[in-house]
C-alpha cells in the first residue's frame, strides 16, 4: 500500500514491517527456528514410517535422534509461545478484570514464567554438562548427544530472552505487544 509515495508493508497482524526494530526480527528469528525443528521432526518421522513399511530398513538411530529433536521442538516452542502469549490460559480472573488490572496480571504471570523458565535453563544446562562429561552416546552411530541437549538448551536460552523481552514491553511499551489472547476470547 503506497501511501505519500512510500511504500508500506504489513505483516499478518497488520504491523508495518518498516518499522521492526532488531528486537522484532530477534524474536521472528526464534519463532522460523521453532517452526524449522517442526519441519526436521516432521521429515524424520515420515522417512523413518515409509522405510520400514516399503523397503524393511530403517534409518540407524532415528529412534533416538528423533527422541532429542522432539525434545528440541519442545523447548523452542516454548520460546515461541512464550512471547506471543498464544498458548492455552485459563483466564478466569483476568476475563472479569478491568484493562488496568489485566496488565498487572500480566505482568505479574509473566514475571513468574520468567523464574520458572530460568530455573528450567539451569538445571537443562546441567544435563548439557552432565552429558557432555558422561560422553553419553546413541546406540547404532554412535553420535554424542550433548549437542543435542545443547540445542535445546539454546532454546530454552531463547525463552527466558523472550520472556523477558515480554515483561519489558508488558511493563514499559504495552502497545508493542500484540497478543492473541486479547483477540480470542471463548464463551
Amino acid at each position: 500500500m503506497a501511501l505519500g509515495g512510500s511504500l508500506v508493508v504489513l505483516d499478518e497482524r497488520g504491523v508495518d514491517m518498516t518499522k521492526r526494530n532488531s528486537m522484532d526480527r530477534f524474536i521472528d528469528a526464534i519463532e522460523w527456528c521453532a517452526a524449522t525443528f517442526v519441519g526436521i521432526v516432521a521429515a524424520n518421522i515420515f522417512l523413518a514410517v515409509v522405510l520400514r513399511k516399503f523397503f524393511s530398513t530403517s534409518i540407524p538411530d532415528s529412534y533416538d535422534i528423533g527422541k532429542m529433536l522432539l525434545g528440541t521442538l519442545i523447548f523452542w516452542g516454548i520460546a515461541a509461545t512464550s512471547y506471543r502469549g498464544s498458548h492455552i490460559t485459563v483466564d478466569l480472573l483476568w476475563t472479569a478484570a478491568s484493562p488496568h488490572y489485566r496488565r498487572w496480571i500480566d505482568i505479574f504471570a509473566t514475571l513468574v514464567l520468567l523464574f520458572v523458565v530460568a530455573v528450567q535453563t539451569y538445571t537443562l544446562f546441567d544435563k548439557v554438562r552432565a552429558t557432555y562429561v558422561d560422553h553419553v552416546l546413541t546406540y547404532d552411530l554412535n553420535l554424542p548427544t550433548w549437542p543435542f541437549f545443547a540445542i535445546a538448551w539454546l532454546g530454552d536460552v531463547s525463552a527466558v530472552l523472550l520472556i523477558t523481552i515480554r515483561t519489558y514491553r508488558l511493563i514499559f511499551q504495552p502497545q508493542a505487544l500484540h497478543d492473541e489472547s486479547e483477540f480470542k476470547v471463548v464463551e
